[in-house]
């Protein structure tokens, strides 16, 4: 069955000729090309001159094509230009790409092509003109069924301003949404020749496009195959007819006639071709230069007088007795607060001074999995949510995305980075800034949540860091959920493209606040940003930093989360911001914030940097003689290979050698030579900051390490019973890690995990499902003791904790003050028995575990006081630490959580004091 539209359109038609009295019959005709030695030489002339003033930079993939001889490729374009043409002409060669501009011979299905270009838009075309080239070529796959047609869409900026500027200048050299006349292309030569970019996207089968687009209009799934044979048997009959009537009619003559008749004949299918691939080109555009911006004052003035603000106002004015105007001004001064100032020349000045930043400070800057970030722009709102681990974050993001070709996202940053000369240059070019903390600020919740609502609506890209400020320790922070909770308020007022969530891993090998983030762990007051802080960070770009790593984690979309729980889309009123999420909502919130945290730490990247800081702070003193390190280097690299974590987790490929040698070039070890064999070695000073980038991975080993404690701390274990004691403990170690392997099934993963360390020879088997360590004095057993040490940690603070709990009695202490008294019994234990790593006590990670225990329903919160009360089972936790823990650890332990009333009275009065006065300085 043959579709009614193409029917109807199924005619003859005459013959294109050269003759100027009938080239207008068929307005898809093409005129025949003469390849002249003048077009020959004006091309190659051209071309020379092009590639002289013209440097472009290639974003994305080069399209992968099958080793098929017999498929035709073409380059499709949106519109035509010389200059256009060309430059594709030349990147095709110097890629080693089928040339553009080489004319497409297939006499087996009557193609005769000058050029492999297809222009979807010609700006002499009338308007609903249809492109001849890819009408001849519909036309022949139709009629050949065994004609294999790519098309490659390809995008071209000059330039990359996604806003309309009222300078003449930059009118005529930015590519903004309006098409380039000849005049305006003669400027983008001349002028941003050096600023041009070239996207070839993935190529796409003409036969599937025809087969999708016939479907859509018809029941029929058959439907090309009918089209096929009707067009060949109509194909068949109008040669033979015009053989007859004119023999002087070449066969090269009744070929055309052919092909015009049947392109004709399917009009309406091109038309809808064209009209996909033309979209298809809109929105990859669209994702490169982002939207069309006004400025930030209609921008402002929009917000002011949005409903939903207006609302606002009206509500604020009636809480504080003030007038409808002054709210309207304090309105109006918080989105002056908070608004970019999108500037395109900042950010093109940011671009080329964070190319030159970068060749000083790192080595290189190494992206891993951005082509599902390129896959999805087009198509989705993209909300970046990437680890926060230094102030270089914003940029690095940033200028990634920038160079790989896509629109840069809006940064929520932090006021306390609205410093002078920093401030204005990041609002103008990335950042708009919101305050610290606004809880119970009713009118500036309003207009940041409608001003965040605008983007979304808007399509531009947006990046926040959910952790809501930067890890001191190398570990993920709890997420807070108060941006993605005005993500999906704004997704559940109005609904324009889908919302996807893409977890970002940023990985340091040195940190610029490295020496800072040890100071405020062990007590030192936080430093406000300023211009001196700023020339102070400027004074190290002299020093090495090594390399840099952007890991994209797969993403995550909200659509999915709403099905899941079962939330309507648009069920939030458009007018309003303070309807609050409900019960169902809320969770899902949660839940995305979680996942997102698990999916940063599947994308991590195990650097040379982290797996040396692992090794090294396992050891005994933090030093191995070389052979040992590079044999305990190997083994984890063969852990994490022979059982990844995750697919999106990377393990570097340096040799276990090269390795060491890094780490003497970064000045982060040292190798003391030693007639029995050289000394690898913590180089001084340096153990506080490696426990950041050792921290940085600790998820992908951390259930190998229990694993390990269990067995080498006793000896020998039934299997069963080391799942029992593993299962018991791994929520808490799930909560403080972010650990993505599901409780239900951890039987399987833990399986997995022995197995691994059976096959390393780290534990052995003795049969009827026990285990046991390997010889004491083999060299397997040494490596299973390193191994077992990096989880000590987390179990010693849950430990501490339990015994302080116990102690102090049900009902006693509040969760704030728990957290405190574990915060001080942390620094104490550290100072006097262990080597005073300050991420041991880590205010974070005594908040996750009592999260946990609250959770899991140990602990029982009283909403109104914060006093946490409980029953036995907590010693019932407390009683597995006794299977990894050594006796005299957990004696320490238990002398150091003994407190009588009056010491936790004193600590509990002088730590409010403390809070007083860092929060009087705040004021």
């Amino acid at each position: 069955m043959i579709p009614k539209f193409l029917k109807k359109r199924i005619f003859t038609a005459p013959v294109a000729t050269d003759n100027p009295a009938t080239a207008d019959v068929n307005p898809i005709a093409s005129t025949p090309y003469a390849n002249a030695p003048i077009n020959e030489l004006y091309r190659k002339l051209s071309g020379q001159l092009l590639d002289v003033a013209v440097k472009p930079k290639l974003l994305g993939e080069l399209p992968e094509f099958d080793a098929d001889d017999q498929t035709l490729r073409f380059y499709v374009l949106q519109d035509y230009s010389r200059s256009n043409s060309i430059l594709i002409d030349l990147q095709t060669k110097e890629h080693g790409l089928p040339p553009a501009l080489v004319g497409v011979n297939d006499a087996a299905h009557n193609i005769k092509e000058n050029a492999a270009i297809i222009f979807l838009k010609h700006p002499h075309a009338k308007e609903n003109q249809l492109s001849p080239r890819l009408s001849r070529l519909v036309s022949a796959v139709l009629q050949y069924p065994e004609l294999k047609v790519r098309l490659v869409p390809v995008s071209i900026l000059w330039g990359r301003a996604p806003e309309k500027e009222d300078s003449l200048f930059k009118l005529l050299t930015a590519d903004n949404w309006e098409d380039p006349s000849i005049t305006k292309q003669l400027f983008n030569i001349g002028v941003m020749g050096r600023d041009t970019f070239v996207q070839f996207h993935p190529p796409q089968d003409l036969r599937a496009l025809i087969n999708d687009t016939l479907k859509e209009d018809t029941e029929e799934s058959d439907i090309a195959d009918s089209v096929s044979a009707d067009l060949a048997s109509k194909v068949s009959d109008n040669t033979s007819n015009h053989t007859d009537n004119s023999s002087k009619r070449t066969a090269n003559e009744i070929t055309n006639y052919a092909l015009v008749a049947s392109a004709d004949g399917n009009r309406e299918l091109i038309r809808s071709l064209q009209q996909q691939l033309t979209v298809y080109l809109d929105k990859q555009r669209a994702s490169m230069l982002g939207p069309d911006l006004s400025d930030r004052r209609n921008l402002v003035d929009k917000l002011v007088y949005s409903p939903a603000i207006k609302h606002a106002i009206e509500a604020e004015a009636e809480k504080t007795g003030t007038s409808t105007r002054d709210a309207r001004l304090l309105a109006k001064g918080y989105a002056n607060e908070m608004v970019n100032d999108y500037s395109h020349s900042i950010v093109r000045g940011f671009y080329k001074f964070l190319t030159w930043l970068w060749t000083q400070l790192y080595d290189g800057v190494e992206v891993h999995h951005f082509e599902r970030v390129r896959e999805l722009a087009a198509d989705y709102e993209l909300v970046y949510v990437p680890c926060h681990r230094s102030h270089v974050d914003y940029l690095l993001l940033s200028y990634v995305i920038y160079k790989r070709g896509l629109s840069i996202p809006y940064v929520a940053a932090g006021d306390n980075l609205d410093v002078p000369v920093l401030g204005p240059l990041l609002r103008g070019a990335v950042a708009f800034f919101i305050r610290r903390s606004f809880r119970g600020n009713a009118l500036y919740t309003a207009v940041l949540r409608e001003y965040m609502h605008t983007l979304i609506t808007r399509n531009t890209p947006i990046e926040y860091f959910i952790e809501g400020g930067r890890s001191r320790s190398g570990r993920l922070l709890p997420p807070k959920m108060g941006m993605l909770a005005m993500t999906v308020h704004s997704q559940l007022r109005q609904t324009n493209k889908p919302v996807v969530f893409i977890p970002t891993y940023i990985g340091y090998e040195r940190i610029m606040e490295g020496g800072t983030y040890v100071g405020e762990l062990k007590g030192k007051p936080k430093e406000s940003e300023s211009l001196i802080g700023l020339l102070k960070v400027g004074r190290k770009i002299e020093r090495i930093f090594g390399n840099v790593h952007l890991s994209f984690g797969k993403p995550l979309y909200l659509s999915e989360f709403m099905q899941k729980f079962d939330v309507p889309a648009n069920s939030l009123p458009t007018d309003r911001t303070d309807t609050p999420l409900d019960e169902k909502t809320s969770a899902m919130v949660d839940n995305i914030g979680v996942k997102v945290m698990q999916h940063i730490n599947k994308a991590a990247v195990v650097t040379p940097v982290s797996l040396l800081s692992l090794v090294l702070l396992s050891a005994p003193k933090a030093a191995l003689d070389e052979n040992s390190c590079r044999e305990q280097i190997a083994l984890y690299q063969g852990l994490a290979q022979q059982l990844a974590y995750s697919d999106d987790t990377v393990i570097t490929d340096m040799t276990p050698q090269q390795i060491i040698d890094y780490g003497i070039k970064l000045k982060l070890i040292e190798r003391t030579p030693h007639i029995l064999g050289d000394i690898i070695q913590i180089a001084g000073k340096q153990a506080a900051l490696l426990s950041y980038f050792r921290n940085n991975i600790l998820h992908v080993f951390i259930l190998l390490s229990f694993l390990a404690a269990l067995v080498a701390r006793n000896g020998r274990m039934e299997r069963s019973r080391l799942n029992s004691i593993t299962e018991q403990l791994y929520p808490f170690l799930q909560s403080e890690l972010f650990l993505y392997y599901p409780a239900h099934g951890l039987t399987d993963t833990l399986n997995k995990k022995v197995d691994s360390l059976l096959s390393h020879g780290l534990i052995v088997e003795l049969g009827d499902g026990k285990l046991s360590v390997p010889e004491s004095n083999s060299k397997c057993y040494q490596q299973l003791q390193v191994l077992a040490t990096p989880v000590g940690q987390s179990l010693e603070r849950y430990f501490m904790t339990l015994a302080l709990l116990a102690q102090q009695g049900s009902g006693n202490l509040t969760e704030n003050e728990v957290v405190d008294l574990c915060h001080l019994l942390g620094q104490r234990l550290s100072v006097l028995y262990a080597d005073d790593i300050p991420d041991f006590f880590d205010r974070a990670l005594f908040t996750s575990f009592l999260s946990a225990l609250i959770r899991l329903d140990y602990l029982q919160k009283d909403e109104e006081t914060g006093v946490l009360t409980f029953d036995h089972r907590i010693n019932d936790i407390a009683h597995h630490a006794k299977y990894v823990l050594t006796p005299d650890m957990m004696q320490i332990l238990h002398q150091v959580a003994s407190l009588d009333e009056s010491e936790i009275t004193h600590a509990i009065t002088e730590i409010s004091n403390k809070k007083q006065r860092k929060f009087g300085r705040k004021r």
